[in-house]
């Protein structure tokens, strides 16, 4: 008998996936949290019914959560990732060597647990000397630390459960105050086929709070509609006037030099929500 995991991205579509085995299906303190093996896309992490990540198509999201940011900041010496405890954007961010501190700060223990276990090759840079993980309250740690971080990375589920406060224009305040006096944050903004109106909101109160706000995308097929988008917003630096021939080439396979400023470029009704 065949079986296969379903999200359901809206109330009437979905996408599904073959299951090869099922490693873990738990109920955490915060969330539903399954462990399955996929054929097509590899070991895969589910939260509340929604993929958050596979071992197939990682590479693109947790690669334009980081590069962008980190090749538009200068001097990015330490670096706050908030959720993310598949510890993917970690991965990526300490491939900059001038970050001398990565913080991971993860509300649920169990994500950071089964990651390490079942997902090694995206988890596998949690243990480094310059990395320092926290499981506790995204929110709370950036109320209580003002002034404190270069860049801030918000790596959350969809605005539901304990990621919802993560998506309220109080918390990119909070950002804004616990950023230093020329730093970035980035956050992934969801997709506009079927989240336009958040798109709209979160653009609308970043716009508010910082000088410079900037949307990108890319291509993540089992994120829902396949087409995701990030928001950065930046007290100084502008991701369009970084100079691509100086970022350095890295070790990536989405991201690279030349994608820096085409990621910016977006369809016209994405871009139409940016207005």
């Amino acid at each position: 008998m065949d079986l296969w995991f379903t999200e359901k991205q809206t109330p009437s579509f979905g996408i599904t996936a073959k299951i090869k085995q099922t490693y873990v299906s738990e109920k955490t303190e915060f969330q539903d949290l399954a462990m399955i093996e996929t054929e097509e896309f590899g070991n895969m992490l589910v939260l509340d019914g929604m993929v958050m990540t596979t071992v197939k198509d990682e590479f693109v999201y947790h690669e334009m959560v980081a590069h962008p940011a980190l090749n538009t900041h200068p001097n990015p010496k330490k670096v706050l990732v908030v959720g993310g405890g598949d510890g993917g954007v970690i991965r990526e961010v300490i491939k900059h060597p001038e970050v001398e501190k990565a913080v991971l700060v993860e509300i649920d223990g169990k994500v950071i647990e089964y990651s390490k276990k079942y997902l090694p090759e995206i988890a596998g840079k949690l243990d480094e000397p310059n990395v320092e993980v926290l499981v506790n309250d995204g929110y709370m740690h950036i109320i209580e630390h003002k002034n404190e971080y270069d860049v801030i990375m918000v790596d959350s589920t969809e605005p539901v459960g304990p990621a919802a406060p993560l998506f309220e224009r109080g918390f990119y305040q909070g950002i804004f105050e616990a950023l230093k006096e020329d730093g970035i944050f980035v956050a992934q903004t969801d997709n506009p086929w079927f989240k336009a109106d958040l798109i709209q909101k979160v653009n609308k109160d970043v716009k508010e709070i910082f000088p410079i706000v900037r949307v990108y995308g890319a291509n993540i097929p089992t994120y829902p509609s396949g087409l995701w988008t990030f928001t950065l917003g930046s007290k100084k630096y502008d991701p369009l006037e970084v100079d691509e021939a100086q970022i350095p080439e890295m070790d990536t396979r989405y991201y690279s030099p030349r994608l820096h400023k085409a990621a910016f470029v977006l369809p016209k009704f994405v871009e139409d929500l940016t207005k």
